[in-house]
């Protein structure tokens, strides 16, 4: 199944008041594998963005001066999510913007339409662990996956980020590393010190000696004889001397 994990920045928060979308990240999993293939866009939003806006992250009306408009990208990024189920945290907020977009440059689409799917990272989250604080840094801390990179929001970094957690959260970690350039998705991104059996003293593996092994013998006998059915640790033993 192929999954798109995506994220966006804006120029506010509120889609009512005309902001719009100043970048635009993602990435793509293939059957829980990250491939490598992402997707990155600044935008020209052609309004001011706001300072609390530009405090979470970063990225300047002077920045984005000579970056294209959604409109000069909306093909390449439709053709990008199509047919997809597509992973947002706080999905409602990023799709109300996508909608707008494509209201505005009048592709005559809406995300529902063009993906297999909508999932909401948070609303999974908050089922998972009610009553707690399921912001993606908080899920970092958590779930024990490195954010140290966050200093800002980005919307490239935050999707990959988002994709560990969702990958985590959901099931385990399968394969988090992205197939390099060769093609070879064996090459993890971590590359820190592995376990080696060799480098570790051998499991200290303690007998029972001949007073326990008759306690026990003793004990599996009281057991046989309380029991009507036997006792099944002794038909077990039984097995095991036959094979």
């Amino acid at each position: 199944m192929r999954q798109i994990v995506l994220d966006t920045e804006t120029t506010g928060l509120e889609v009512t008041q005309n902001h719009r979308i100043i970048e635009i990240g993602a990435v793509e999993i293939v059957d829980r594998r990250l491939t490598g293939n992402h997707y990155h866009q600044y935008l020209q939003p052609d309004r001011a963005i706001d300072a609390g806006a530009m405090e979470v992250h970063g990225i300047t009306e002077e920045f984005l001066a000579d970056k294209p408009r959604f409109v000069d990208v909306a093909d390449e990024f439709l053709s990008y999510v199509e047919g997809a189920e597509v992973i947002i945290h706080n999905a409602a907020f990023d799709v109300a913007f996508l909608d707008y977009e494509f209201r505005l440059c009048k592709a005559n689409t809406r995300m529902d339409i063009i993906c297999a799917a909508v999932v909401d990272s948070l609303i999974l989250a908050r089922k998972e662990y009610p009553g707690q604080r399921n912001s993606l840094d908080a899920l970092c801390r958590r779930l024990g996956i490195d954010n140290s990179r966050r200093k800002l929001h980005g919307a490239l970094l935050d999707s990959e980020i988002l994709a560990e957690v969702y990958l985590t959260m959901t099931g385990g970690q399968s394969d988090l590393g992205f197939e390099s350039a060769d093609g070879d998705s064996s090459k993890s991104r971590y590359d820190g010190p592995l376990f080696d059996a060799g480098s570790h003293p051998p499991l200290r593996v303690v007998q029972a000696d001949a007073d326990a092994l008759k306690a026990h013998s003793e004990y599996l006998k009281k057991l046989e004889e309380v029991g009507s059915d036997g006792c099944v640790w002794t038909a077990l033993g039984a097995v095991a001397e036959a094979t």
